[in-house]
């Protein structure tokens, strides 16, 4: 087998080994699941009502409620590395013939596979709720590469915070993917919060990935939000691969 085949065939057994491992978790598969989307219910029905945004709170809040999701989905890998790390199955990998950077390889492409699952069980729910999207093919194609860019930005960086952190640590990462989302224009619009915190919300990554996907799927215009989305998403992802690697090469050593 070429380089390029036993690094993909790794890959895969490794990918195969996290899925196996996530079925087994049964309750960790509903929380997943039941976390968003009580989310998504909470605020169409509880504030919905109360926040005007034109064209329905849904359609407002479901961009902001993916990418939330999506984080959410991420920063359990950092507990899975974290994991693999404590218990030593990755030093027992590094006696095998294989490349080690399949390891994380494989927890990334779990990972994401996972989320992307979690987000279509989400925006089901949510066409149930009255979500409709007026997006072009090319909006749909444009909002879903968004996604697919965001989740594997945050999953490699929840992959280099488990190699630095213990799992009980890399736990209290799932409190601040939620956290960040309320302080963007996920749920309400910057303008609208005091004038000290608004410079945070317009200047951290899920505002212009939230605009972004929401042009996208409502059929506007993302404009320089679409360019700063695409930028946030390669800057953290690349941030979070090459740290990763160099942290996990330096373990090796």
């Amino acid at each position: 087998m070429t380089a390029a085949s036993l690094y993909v065939t790794n890959t895969g057994t490794m990918v195969k080994r996290e899925l196996f491992r996530t079925m087994r978790a049964v309750d960790s598969i509903v929380i997943s699941l039941m976390v968003p989307v009580g989310i998504l219910f909470a605020f169409v029905w509880v504030f919905g009502g109360a926040i005007q945004s034109g064209g329905g709170y849904v359609n407002y809040v479901m961009p902001g409620l993916l990418l939330m999701c999506a984080a959410f989905g991420s920063s359990q890998t950092a507990v899975s590395v974290a994991q693999d790390i404590k218990s030593g199955v990755v030093d027992r990998f590094r006696t095998m013939p294989i490349a080690g950077s399949t390891v994380l390889a494989g927890h990334v492409v779990a990972s994401t596979l996972r989320n992307l699952a979690t987000s279509a069980v989400l925006v089901a729910c949510a066409l149930v709720l009255g979500f409709r999207p007026q997006a072009t093919l090319g909006g749909v194609l444009a909002a879903v590469a968004l996604l697919l860019a965001f989740i594997l930005a945050f999953t490699w960086l929840s992959t280099l915070a488990g190699l630095l952190l213990s799992p009980e640590a890399a736990s209290g990462l799932t409190s601040i993917t939620i956290f960040l989302p309320y302080v963007s224009s996920a749920f309400v619009k910057p303008e609208t919060m005091p004038s000290w915190l608004q410079g945070f919300a317009e200047h951290q990554p899920f505002t212009p990935v939230t605009e972004a996907l929401r042009a996208f799927l409502l059929g506007g215009d993302a404009g320089a939000s679409g360019w700063l989305a695409a930028a946030w998403c390669l800057g953290l992802g690349l941030a979070g691969w090459m740290g990763a690697a160099i942290i996990f090469r330096g373990r090796r050593r």
